[in-house]
């Protein structure tokens, strides 16, 4: 199906949108750090590509990527309609996420990115238990 707004109509529309974060997500990350002791993140820290949390002394930053906005096919999450769009949408927010994390490791930070799926769910993936025993 094609977008019935212009690229710049659809680019003002989408501008106007306010995220409001994977909260739930966050929440459980948050739950999961204070259950395993991990003390000294910040959140809604000044640093490019806004991560959600940062270990500041540590100059360590964590995203989240949700699923759908980023791509993740764990439950198949492809829209029907405006297919083309959000698929454009998804790869360009591959890209910038790889850009981001570019970015910061030049800068001498760490970068770790989980997906929203693996921090959701009760049963924690490997690389989230790694990142846990790490920060403590």
């Amino acid at each position: 199906m094609v977008d019935i707004f212009s690229k710049e109509k659809r680019s003002e529309i989408m501008k106007k949108v306010s995220p409001s974060g994977n909260k739930s997500t966050e929440l459980r990350m948050i739950e999961l750090f204070k259950a395993n002791h991990v003390v000294g993140w910040r959140r809604n820290y000044n640093l490019i590509g806004k991560p959600d949390f940062v270990f500041s002394k540590k100059r360590v930053a964590v995203f989240i990527d949700g699923c759908f906005w980023h791509g993740h096919n764990c439950r198949n999450l492809r829209p029907s309609s405006n297919a083309e769009y959000w698929k454009n949408k998804q790869e360009y927010n591959k890209k910038h996420d790889k850009q981001i994390t570019h970015e910061l490791i030049k800068k001498n930070w760490k970068v770790y990115r989980f997906w929203e799926c693996q921090i959701k769910k009760n049963q924690i993936h490997l690389n989230v238990k790694e990142f846990i025993d790490l920060m403590k």
